[in-house]
């Protein structure tokens, strides 16, 4: 990028990592468009780490949007809102995006797409406390946007023991294709930032770092004009190149601190949090609103008009397509999410959730289909790992159903952001044998703990 704006500075190198075709011309410059309200949404009451919410409301109930529809469970769990006006009619087990079916709730739109009454804005923001703060925040279901989609009231409450001096904003948006972070940071810095100032406050700290990317110049150019009304706030320029998105990179490239092993961010004095969840703070700490809908790209060389899209939680992505202008030659692949993380589909009927940044259509000729080789211990995955790992060894080690030799390389260090399966030339699907080794490893330490009680 040439020429930052004043203020901004230029962020650490990352470990490891790689330069994959980025293909986020295609929607970075297509400004995000409301879609079309939906005639039916299915609801999943998984869209967040932690508990399944409970639903609590029966088929039959007329329901406004942002009432709520799934309470939460348990000490991490997030509650769910309806996304549009409309009658319940089914509540059952549907097709969540990880594949598997999990408990939803079914809205068929009455078109009049009202909001439910409690939906109001709070009395004097800016004079409520860290708890009241947090509590609108538990309420209004928010989750974080990057992804991980952990609920983000938990995240700004850390033990008491740990130190908190740093708030950083993910505004990385490292995931190829996608570019729904990028347009809300163009679109609505003012906003992000003033969700970054309740946050903040709940925290209790004075420094705030905003990582970019550098592909994004609009975004750190807006962002920067933003943070210029928030004291001790800053906008660090980030190299473009994947994973820097990844909570420990953008730690290590903004504050050139290392998180340990098995540790968290709140272990060096770090809360992480994406912009979108800073977007979604502002609308429920300023106007009531529950999170409901997110910005969405559609994109890929198999689809006709990239475009990024305003949608409602539980809207269908064969709707998304459609808006998009329906696909461009033969699809191969449908994955929601970016090509190096997301999740492939067998259905077009799998709705938007929470963490839902993208949906990207391949064409059949751009889809890998030769069968992986032996690992020929070229260590590409070492040099690439952001993580300082040695895939090679982990893959090999679930291969052969070794998982007590595959625990002495850190498997949970493992942040699974594929660089090992780019780079592989045997084509050897290594994030996947890390999981693999991580799940029989929990099932087995579950086990354990079983039979000792």
């Amino acid at each position: 990028m040439a020429g930052l704006p004043a203020g901004v500075r230029y962020g650490r190198p990352i470990r490891g990592g790689i330069h994959p075709p980025y293909g986020k011309e295609l929607a970075a410059d297509s400004h995000t468009e409301d879609m079309p309200l939906p005639a039916r949404v299915v609801v999943p009451m998984v869209q967040h780490t932690g508990a399944t919410a409970k639903p609590v409301v029966a088929i039959g109930d007329v329901v406004r949007k942002g009432r709520k529809i799934g309470e939460a469970q348990g000490a991490v769990s997030a509650p769910v809102h309806a996304s549009i006006s409309g009658r319940v009619t089914a509540i059952g087990n549907f097709l969540h995006p990880s594949g598997r079916e999990v408990p939803a709730i079914v809205i068929e739109s009455d078109g009049t797409d009202d909001w439910a009454e409690d939906v109001v804005p709070p009395v004097e923001p800016e004079g409520m406390g860290a708890a009241a703060l947090r509590k609108i925040i538990s309420e209004a279901g928010i989750v974080g946007m990057g992804g991980a989609a952990f609920p983000t009231a938990v995240k700004l409450n850390p033990p008491a023991e740990k130190k908190i001096d740093t708030l950083v904003i993910n505004g990385v948006e490292c995931e190829p294709y996608l570019t729904s972070d990028d347009r809300l940071m163009v679109e609505h810095a003012v906003e992000i930032v003033d969700g970054v100032r309740f946050m903040r406050r709940i925290l209790g700290v004075g420094r705030v770092v905003i990582g970019i990317e550098d592909n994004k110049p609009a975004s750190i150019r807006a962002m920067a004009e933003a943070a210029r009304s928030l004291d001790g706030a800053e906008v660090v320029a980030l190299e473009t190149k994947y994973p820097q998105g990844g909570e420990k990179q953008v730690i290590k490239a903004v504050l050139n601190r290392e998180v340990p092993s098995g540790g968290l961010p709140m272990d060096v004095g770090v809360v992480v949090q994406n912009v979108g969840t800073a977007f979604a703070v502002h609308e429920a700490v300023r106007h009531g609103r529950p999170l409901i809908q997110r910005i969405v790209t559609v994109t890929g060389p198999g689809i006709a008009a990239p475009k990024n899209l305003l949608a409602r939680i539980g809207t269908p992505i064969k709707d998304l397509i459609a808006a998009a202008g329906g696909f461009k030659g033969e699809p191969g692949r449908v994955i929601l999410g970016g090509p190096m993380m997301g999740s492939a589909v067998y259905t077009l009927h799998v709705p938007v959730v929470k963490g839902s940044g993208g949906v990207l259509v391949l064409h059949r000729s751009d889809t890998v289909t030769e069968e992986y080789r032996a690992c020929i211990r070229c260590a590409s995955c070492v040099n690439a790992c952001p993580m300082g790992l040695m895939p090679n060894f982990l893959s090999v080690a679930a291969e052969a159903l070794n998982f007590d030799e595959g625990k002495q390389y850190h498997p949970y260090d493992c942040i699974e952001c594929g660089c090992c399966d780019y780079v592989c030339p045997s084509r050897r699907p290594i994030a996947q044998q890390i999981r693999f080794i991580k799940a029989e490893l929990r099932k087995k330490a579950e086990k354990a703990k079983a039979k000792a009680a």
